[in-house]
């Protein structure tokens, strides 16, 4: 008869530590802010420019895709799927986009900053990070994308000294308080 009992493969301390220790949530907290704050100036600085959410709702992320586009047949920093996607999807829904990358950001910014729902926040600050550099545009992208993967490693813990602490336990998703949790 075959065993089909789980195998436990037990964590190291390191990742332990920074994933499922409490006392790492200040060094998530700082990350959490920095990256929140990035978010919550760039989104606003959308919401309040008439070429993003205004009377030219659509026109500055027209131009952006055009550049992608640009870029995707020049010297092939986008990939020609992506630019398919831009061309057929983006293009022609360019003022729709434009209001959903700057309620996003801010969105993804808020979430990060107060701590609340930190690695949903952070999935989907990630999403638009790898986005935008599916687009070609590198700035502080990479970065953001890097440090926002690692908050969605860190989500247990990551909102600690912020409102999940309080929000995912009325969610369902409840810290065990307990000294030694893990199965045996």
């Amino acid at each position: 008869m075959k065993d089909t009992s789980p195998v436990y493969i037990q964590e190291n301390p390191v990742s332990r530590f920074l994933f499922s220790n409490t006392r790492s949530a200040v060094i998530w907290l700082i990350i959490r802010l920095y990256v929140g704050y990035t978010w919550v100036k760039a989104g606003w600085a959308k919401l309040n420019n008439e070429a993003w959410t205004g009377e030219d709702a659509g026109a500055a992320l027209s131009g952006f895709v055009n550049g992608a586009l640009a870029k995707s047949q020049e010297g092939a920093d986008v990939a020609g799927w992506y630019a398919t996607f831009l061309e057929s999807t983006v293009l022609p829904n360019a003022k729709l986009f434009s209001y959903v990358v700057a309620i996003g950001e801010l969105l993804v910014g808020l979430g990060l900053v107060f701590g609340l729902l930190t690695g949903i926040a952070a999935f989907f600050g990630a999403l638009m990070n790898v986005s935008f550099l599916f687009a070609g545009t590198l700035s502080t992208n990479p970065l953001l994308f890097i440090l926002a993967t690692w908050l969605v490693l860190a989500w247990k813990v990551a909102g600690w000294y912020g409102l999940d602490r309080w929000a995912l336990p009325l969610l369902g998703t409840p810290w065990n308080r307990k000294k030694n949790s893990a199965p045996k």
